[in-house]
């Protein structure tokens, strides 16, 4: 269905109707997303956070580190850290040469718990699954060139 019927609205060009399109879309996948992720206790900033670490495992990651690769460069990263260290999914400790810095290292709990969403990274991969492979490689380069503006 297209963009105007699912949110019954007229455009003023198509560069509008493509932006609102993307926002449209955005939120329609990331509502999904958000759903499969619910059942796991977590939230996508979470989730974000835990995927990061598990590329950096063995190894810690600091927070800087942590922002830097976020999808969402706004989310407060020592908070989500909190709760995940709340939930024991992530260990933080002090770095060698500055106390102040915290290093974050995902724990067995986490690896755990990733390995058992294994299916909403499937299921992830699926909410595309109307494209074949080569519309999705141009979706992706075209999103790109919009970002490279």
């Amino acid at each position: 269905m297209g963009i105007e019927n699912e949110i019954k609205s007229k455009f003023r060009n198509e560069y509008h109707k493509a932006v609102v399109n993307l926002y449209y879309t955005n939120n329609v996948i990331g509502e999904q997303f958000f759903k499969m992720l619910k059942a796991y206790g977590l939230a996508v900033p979470q989730f974000n956070v835990l995927r990061i670490l598990r590329g950096q495992h063995p190894n810690a990651a600091s927070i800087g580190l942590i922002k830097e690769r976020m999808l969402d460069r706004n989310s407060d990263v020592s908070r989500i850290v909190d709760r995940l260290f709340k939930k024991k999914l992530v260990e933080r400790k002090e770095g060698k040469s500055d106390r102040r810095q915290k290093n974050v290292l995902i724990t067995k709990m986490g690896l755990e718990l990733l390995e058992k969403m294994a299916v909403c990274e499937k299921q992830e991969d699926a909410i595309l699954s109307n494209l074949n492979k080569k519309e999705v490689k141009l979706l992706n380069e075209l999103l790109d060139k919009i970002r490279d503006k």
